[in-house]
């Protein structure tokens, strides 16, 4: 037991070092007898240094009362909380096997490829409780939760997991208080700064975006099955004693409800310190939940691009078409039972999403209906606002359970010009197309004789020309056959009188303008 706690012990103080201020720094130095002039990297070095060549018990107690000034909620160390339990629920406070010590700064890192997961976080992360330890918080806390629970989160598919700076921590309350408050403390290597930097990209308006992230994570302290993103009640996160923004509440689908945050992960790389001799320190403060406990966790990340998840998709290869035939025949086969047969299907050559032809189709291996959709379209969308929904079936259709049907690509192949195909029983498919319509027209167009539409004055006007025409009157609408007629008696002998239509154009369109009128509209008597 003492040695264990010797060894806590030995890890936490470097954390408490790496986390003081330049004049705490100086008040220990000055206490060890050590100069205390120069610059904050300067100070830490010589601090740690002072560490590692070994210090007295005196140094020690000075660290940790410089450190309770530091933050004057919380204890010296995860022992001291330990021996608060009853010995019936020991506290496992051993740091991890595979860990490596530091160069004078007890911080461990994990040089791990994008491909695989690590399995040993950059730096161990110093959990803060409550400085006072009383009755209240035995009684508050009737059970033991690890610091550090198995606890696994789903996989993200556009971030990789490059390294893990804090493992999964649990958000346990010490004490009675409405709202509990928790700091971690891990520190960048100078490897995970320059990839942090050199993939930094500049957007409009001066805002900065990294490829390479610090990503924030919390989720239920349950070990039974990868957790989902999942937010404490009351959530308040301060990074490097700035206030984070968290993502706004999404409104309840039923009223009375209460609203929740989305659950994602959070992007924390604009406030991360990007310097290997400078920590970063994490505030947590939350609501606790009558049993439901939350864990918390930092990763670095590298963010994809739906191209980049596409071309994997393609690289994990194309289902063998034999699958869809098989599946098309065990849709079609007759059920003795049924008096209704199914010897056809017809399947849509279009993607639902974006009512296109389909470029890559591909479905869920959970999907049990034929139809596919594009998966350029698909990936693109929940690159925007993650759902992972299918469109056909309204059901889950996770990135790794996503497949590219060969059927389909052969058939896409080979018929370019229709749009809908049908399946038949033998798993046969042939292609649909639109009956063209004959178009039966009449060799003798109908005649319509221009005197009963515009019957002509003749001989029943007094004065005029020839070519006045009659109009009636109606009561209740006015026909253009009828409202013409005024407008056409205006006009002079002189215009109407011609030989040819494009003789009568010129000669109205150069009275129309010697009368000053626009359109057709006037009143007839302006037309003299």
């Amino acid at each position: 037991m003492y040695s264990s706690q010797v060894s806590l012990l030995t890890e936490e103080i470097p954390n408490m070092v790496s986390s003081f201020r330049v004049s705490e720094l100086q008040v220990l130095l000055g206490f060890a007898g050590r100069n205390k002039s120069g610059r904050k990297h300067e100070l830490l070095v010589r601090a740690l240094h002072l560490l590692k060549s070994g210090c007295s018990p005196a140094v020690q107690i000075k660290i940790k009362e410089l450190y309770r000034r530091r933050f004057p909620r919380t204890i010296e160390s995860l022992a001291d909380l330990s021996a608060l339990k009853s010995p019936a629920f020991p506290l496992d406070t051993t740091p991890p096997a595979d860990s490596e010590s530091g160069s004078g700064t007890a911080l461990s890192s994990a040089s791990t490829s994008a491909a695989s997961q690590p399995s040993s976080p950059l730096v161990s992360p110093l959990v803060l409780h409550d400085t006072k330890p009383s009755v209240e918080m035995q009684e508050a806390s009737t059970s033991i939760h690890p610091v550090h629970p198995d606890v696994q989160l789903k996989s993200i598919p556009f971030y990789d997991v490059l390294d893990v700076l804090i493992k999964p921590t649990s958000l346990v309350p010490s004490n009675i208080q409405r709202f509990q408050e928790k700091y971690f403390i891990f520190a960048l290597t100078p490897q995970q700064v320059k990839a942090i930097c050199i993939s930094r990209d500049f957007l409009p308006g001066g805002r900065r975006d990294y490829i390479v992230q610090v990503q924030l994570r919390f989720c239920l302290a349950e070990t039974s099955c990868p957790q989902e993103d999942n937010y404490p009640n009351n959530l308040c996160i301060k990074v490097n004693g700035k206030l984070y923004p968290l993502p706004g509440f999404t409104p309840p689908l039923k009223n009375g409800v209460e609203q929740k945050r989305p659950g994602r992960p959070l992007n924390i790389t604009s406030q991360v310190r990007l310097s290997s001799a400078v920590p970063n320190q994490i505030s947590v403060s939350w609501a606790p939940e009558m049993g439901r406990n939350y864990s918390v966790s930092v990763y670095l990340v590298k963010q994809l691009t739906s191209a980049v998840l596409l071309q994997r998709l393609r690289n994990k290869g194309i289902r063998n078409p034999d699958h869809s035939r098989a599946l098309i025949k065990e849709k079609l086969t007759a059920d003795p039972d049924s008096e209704i047969a199914t010897t056809s299907l017809r399947v849509s050559l279009m993607c639902p999403l974006g009512k296109m032809r389909l470029t890559v189709p591909c479905r869920a291996v959970t999907c049990t209906h034929l139809q596919c959709f594009d998966a350029a379209l698909y990936l693109q969308m929940n690159e925007k606002k993650p759902t992972w929904i299918c469109p056909v079936c309204d059901k889950k259709a996770t990135y790794e359970s996503l497949i590219i049907d060969g059927l389909f690509m052969e058939i896409l192949n080979s018929c370019t010009d229709v749009d809908e195909i049908k399946f038949l029983e033998n798993g046969a498919w042939c292609p649909m197309r639109p009956k063209k319509e004959s178009l039966k027209l009449s060799s003798q167009c109908p005649k319509v004789e221009s005197t009963k539409t515009f019957p002509l004055a003749g001989g029943s006007v007094t004065r005029g020309y020839k070519f006045k025409m009659i109009g009636k009157k109606l009561e209740r609408r006015i026909l253009f056959s009828h409202s013409i007629v005024t407008v056409w008696n205006a006009l002079p002998e002189r215009v109407v009188e011609t030989d040819s239509m494009t003789t009568f154009k010129g000669k109205l369109d150069r009275y129309l303008k010697r009368k000053n009128l626009q359109g057709y509209g006037e009143r007839a008597g302006e037309w003299d």
